[in-house]
């Protein structure tokens, strides 16, 4: 089985954070969203990694993933020259797929119980494809899957007046069949090749395709308030370490992590919380849910349920920042008794340099 990872989204709704980077290498607890979903592909068994860029994202992607040798896989790369929807993705990558089964993932979908559940269901007796699915709160956002004895028996995306909470959760196992099915669409009312339309015409043609239930927490991390939920989700998870320097006047509380060559001075970190390689916190406060990136400093404040790039610096003077998502090289200075809540992009600066 091979697996095919979606990367062309130029994500919109995350700007101003993806005006200088693919909104799938944005750092969650400190690793970029499509590593981690590259690492649990690997960790359910698959090797054979495609993933589909635009033109826009191709560079940055292929310089940060490489041939995949650093995730013990092998990285293809297939462009989508323009935005026509997931199937039309899907559709990209049939010479790379050829007759294998494969795992298709959105990949700036957060899973971190990972897709074992699903290949699992996959391989089930009498089971054509397979499809993980989440109960939300808000259907008309997603595609939604009518389930009726233990199959799938309609999708329909985003619809309007939805008749299910089962959202399709960015994550899909299918064999050759479907690009028969895809071969069949016509746009949707998006203009899009919509692989809802692709599956239900499987499922029309009489094949069974079955539904699995996420088995834990899932996150689509399309906007900033995303990406926090899933940082937290993931700070929950960290191997604590103290790899850097915490000195005696410090403490650290909790599901800590400190990298190496980092330094936390006379301060306090509360768990979770993971601070970065290089990373400098002086006279500060910490968490709980505080992500500092490698190189960053933080002095004289107050962090918590934010995430803080690389090489940004927080001289806060008594501020808090909280909520907040704060690019690489972010300046930002903030005065006692004030309470920030932001997004930076990349360079940004506030308070002066």
């Amino acid at each position: 089985m091979k697996a095919l990872l979606l990367c062309a989204g130029l994500g919109t709704r995350l700007r101003p954070l993806t005006h200088t980077r693919p909104k799938h290498l944005l750092p969650i607890a400190n690793k970029p969203v499509l590593f981690d979903g590259i690492e649990r592909v690997v960790a359910a068994g698959l090797r054979d990694i495609g993933i589909i860029v635009s033109p826009a994202t191709r560079d940055a992607i292929a310089a940060a993933v490489g041939d995949g040798g650093r995730f013990g896989a092998r990285v293809d790369y297939m462009e989508q020259a323009e935005p026509r929807g997931l199937a039309h993705a899907a559709q990209c990558a049939r010479a790379f797929v050829g007759h294998e089964p494969f795992l298709m993932y959105l990949a700036d979908t957060i899973l971190p119980d990972g897709f074992q559940h699903l290949i699992e269901t996959f391989r089930s007796p009498r089971t054509d494809a397979a499809v993980l699915v989440a109960p939300v709160d808000e259907p008309s956002r997603f595609g939604i899957a009518e389930v009726a004895a233990d199959r799938i028996a309609r999708l329909v995306e985003k619809p309007q007046r939805p008749a299910s909470n089962l959202a399709v959760a960015g994550a899909y196992v299918f064999d050759q069949r479907i690009f028969d099915a895809i071969a069949r669409l016509q746009p949707s009312w998006r203009n899009e090749y919509e692989i809802t339309d692709a599956i239900q015409d499987l499922i029309d043609h009489g094949l069974i395709v079955r539904p699995c239930m996420v088995p834990g927490w899932w996150k689509d991390t399309g906007k900033p308030a995303d990406l926090l939920a899933a940082n937290r989700v993931l700070l929950d998870r960290i191997e604590p370490a103290r790899l850097g320097a915490l000195d005696a006047a410090s403490v650290a509380i909790g599901r800590v992590r400190i990298e190496a060559g980092a330094h936390v001075i006379a301060s306090r970190i509360e768990g979770p919380a993971i601070i970065g390689r290089d990373a400098r916190i002086e006279h500060a406060s910490l968490g709980p849910f505080a992500s500092i990136g490698n190189r960053a400093t933080v002095r004289g404040g107050a962090v918590r349920d934010s995430i803080v790039m690389a090489s940004a610096a927080l001289e806060l003077n008594g501020a808090l920042v909280e909520h907040s998502v704060l690019g690489e090289r972010v300046t930002l200075r903030g005065h006692a008794g004030s309470v920030l809540t932001v997004i930076l992009a990349d360079d940004s600066s506030i308070g002066g340099a």
